[in-house]
C-alpha cells in the first residue's frame, strides 16, 4: 500500500508541477488553446494519442468488445490506428493546420463560423458541443471506480474529485502546453503500463498459446453456435465489430478536441513524424486493449456479467495480479482518463467562450478576460462533469449513461463530413453543414428515447453513430448540390491559403534546375 501510495503522489505531484511550470506559455488565448501554434511532433503525437484513448476504451470498451467479439477486438485497436491516426493525420493534419490558421480560428466552431461566413453556424456548432461534451466528460470517470476500490478501498467520490481537481489545477494554469507535456508523460505510463499488463495476464493463462487455446475452448450459444468463435479471425459477429471499428475509428475526424491537435502543429516536417508517433502508440495502447480484452471469457468464475456489468471485465482479469502491477494499471488508468479529461474541458471552455460568449454575451473582452473566463469555465466544466458522474454511479440513473454512449456519435456525425468537406471541396454549402448538425442530433437523441423504433442494427448506439458518420458523408454533399453555391469570394478567400507559394530544402522537393 506505501508503494501505491507513493506512485499515485508522484504521479500527481508531477502533474501540478508541469502546470504550473507551463504558466508563462498561457498569457493570452493562441497560448492557452494551441500552445502558440508551437508545439513538436512528439507532444502534439501524444497529445492526440492520449486524448484518444482513455478509461472508457481501457475498463469499458475493452472488456465489452472483448466479450462479445473474442480476440477479434483487437481489430478495433487496428482500425483506431489505421484510421482514426494514420489516414486521420494525412488527411486532416496539413489542411487542417492551414486553413485554421489563416482563418484565424481557435476552435471548431470559429472554424465554420469563418469558413462558410455565419455566424449562425458558430453559436450551432457550439452548442452542440456544449451539450455533448459534458456528459462524455463524466464517463471518463466510470473505469476508475472498480478500479480504486480494488486497490485501495477508496471510495469512488473521493477518486472522482481528487482527479478532477488535480486535472483542473494543471490545464488552468498552464493551458495547452501543460496538457500537451503531460500527455506525452502519461503516454509513456501508458504504453509500458499495457504492455506489462498484457504479459501479467497471458503469463496467469500459461502463456499466450495457452490462453488462446482456452479462449478456443469457450463456447456460448446465446452470442454464436460457431465453434471457437471467439477465437476466430472476425469473431462471432462481424458486422456489428465493423459499426465499433467505424464508430472509434473514423469518429475521430470530427471530434472537436482531437481535430484541434492539428491547430497546434508547429511545421510541415513534423505532421510526418507526428503521424508515425501517434499510429504507433494506437497500435500498442488501443490494439493492447482490445487485444487485452479478447481474452476475457478465460476469467469468467471471477465474474458475472449478467449482475455486475462489462465493466467488472477488466478489473476481474487484473485482480490476481501482484500489487505493483496492480499500482501500475491505477496509475495507466488515471493517465488515460486525466489526459483526455483535460482535452474535453480544454476544449469545452474555449468553444463556449470564443464561439458563444464573445461578443454575443460579453463584450468588448480583451485577451486577459477571455482566458480568465476559460479559467472560470473550466472549473464549472470540471464541477458539472464530476456531479454528474457521482449522481450516476450512486443512483443507477440510466439517462445520464445513455447519453454518455450517444455523445460520441451526435459529435462526430454532426462534425465530420462539414469539416472534411470544408478543407476540401469550394462547393461545400452552410446549408449543407445544418443538415449534417441536425440529423446526426435528432438520430442519436431518438436512439435515447425511442430506441426500440429503430431497425434492429441500429438501436446500438454505437451502429446508430457510425450510421450518422457515413450518412453525413452523403448528406453534405447532396444537399450542397441542391442548395445555393457559397459566396465566391468567401470561399476564394478560405482556399487561397493552399496557394502561397514556400520555399522548401531540396531534399524535400525537386527544384526547376537540371
Amino acid at each position: 500500500m506505501v508503494i501505491k501510495v507513493l506512485m499515485l503522489v508522484v504521479f500527481f505531484g508531477v502533474m501540478v508541477g508541469i502546470g504550473l511550470y507551463c504558466r508563462r506559455n498561457a498569457t493570452d488565448v493562441n497560448g492557452f488553446v494551441l500552445g502558440g501554434r508551437n508545439v513538436g511532433p512528439w507532444l502534439t503525437a501524444f497529445a492526440y494519442g492520449t486524448s484518444y484513448f482513455s478509461a472508457v476504451i481501457f475498463v469499458g470498451y475493452a472488456g465489452q468488445f472483448g466479450w462479445k467479439y473474442g480476440i477479434a477486438a483487437t481489430w478495433v485497436g487496428i482500425g483506431n490506428a489505421l484510421i482514426g491516426s494514420l489516414l486521420a493525420w494525412a488527411v486532416l493534419g496539413r489542411r487542417t493546420r492551414i486553413m485554421t490558421q489563416h482563418l484565424a480560428s481557435a476552435t471548431m466552431p470559429e472554424f465554420f463560423g469563418r469558413r462558410f461566413g455565419s455566424k449562425q453556424l458558430k453559436l450551432a456548432a457550439s452548442v452542440v458541443i456544449f451539450i455533448f461534451l459534458i456528459p462524455y466528460t463524466a464517463s471518463l470517470y466510470n473505469g476508475l471506480s472498480r478500479l480504486f476500490a480494488m486497490a485501495f478501498n477508496v471510495d469512488y467520490a473521493v477518486c472522482v474529485i481528487v482527479m478532477a481537481i488535480l486535472t483542473g489545477i494543471y490545464v488552468i494554469a498552464g493551458g495547452y502546453m501543460a496538457t500537451a507535456i503531460n500527455d506525452f508523460i502519461q503516454g509513456l505510463i501508458m504504453i509500458g503500463g499495457i504492455i506489462a499488463v498484457i504479459a501479467a495476464v497471458l503469463n496467469s493463462q500459461g502463456g499466450f498459446l495457452a490462453a488462446l487455446k482456452g479462449l478456443a475452448e469457450v463456447s456460448d450459444p446465446e452470442v454464436s453456435a460457431m465453434p471457437g468463435a471467439f477465437n476466430s479471425f472476425f469473431g462471432p459477429d462481424p458486422l456489428n465489430l465493423l459499426g465499433v471499428v467505424i464508430l472509434t475509428s473514423l469518429g475521430t475526424w470530427g471530434l472537436p478536441q482531437m481535430v484541434q491537435k492539428f491547430y497546434a502543429i508547429k511545421s510541415e516536417s513534423q505532421i510526418t513524424k507526428g503521424m508515425v508517433i501517434s499510429t504507433v502508440f494506437a497500435f500498442i495502447v488501443a490494439g493492447g486493449c482490445y487485444f487485452l480484452g479478447g481474452f476475457g471469457r478465460l476469467f469468467s468464475d471471477r465474474i458475472n456479467v449478467a449482475a455486475d456489468g462489462f465493466d467488472a471485465i477488466i478489473p476481474a482479469m487484473l485482480s490476481g495480479l501482484p500489487d505493483i502491477l496492480i499500482a501500475v494499471v491505477v496509475i495507466l488508468v488515471l493517465s488515460a482518463s486525466m489526459s483526455t479529461l483535460s482535452s474535453l474541458v480544454l476544449a469545452s471552455s474555449s468553444t463556449l467562450t470564443l464561439d458563444f460568449l464573445k461578443d454575443n454575451v460579453i463584450h468588448d473582452m480583451d485577451e486577459k478576460k477571455q482566458v480568465t473566463v476559460m479559467r472560470v469555465l473550466i472549473v464549472v466544466f470540471i464541477a458539472i462533469s464530476v456531479v454528474l458522474a457521482i449522481v450516476q454511479y450512486r443512483s443507477s440513473v440510466t439517462f445520464i449513461a445513455q447519453l454518455m454512449g450517444v455523445s460520441w456519435g451526435a459529435l462526430a456525425g454532426a462534425f465530420l463530413a462539414p469539416f472534411l468537406y470544408g478543407l476540401y471541396w469550394k462547393r461545400t454549402t452552410s446549408a449543407a453543414c445544418w443538415a449534417s448538425f441536425l440529423f446526426s442530433c435528432v438520430v442519436m437523441v431518438l436512439n435515447i428515447f425511442v430506441r426500440s423504433s429503430f431497425p434492429a442494427l441500429l438501436r446500438s448506439p454505437i451502429n446508430a453513430g457510425a450510421f450518422c458518420m457515413l450518412a453525413g458523408l452523403v448528406l453534405v454533399p447532396l444537399v450542397s448540390s441542391f442548395t445555393a453555391p457559397p459566396d465566391k469570394k468567401l470561399v476564394d478567400d478560405a482556399f487561397s491559403c493552399y496557394d502561397r507559394k514556400v520555399t522548401v530544402r531540396q531534399s524535400e522537393a525537386l527544384g526547376d534546375e537540371a
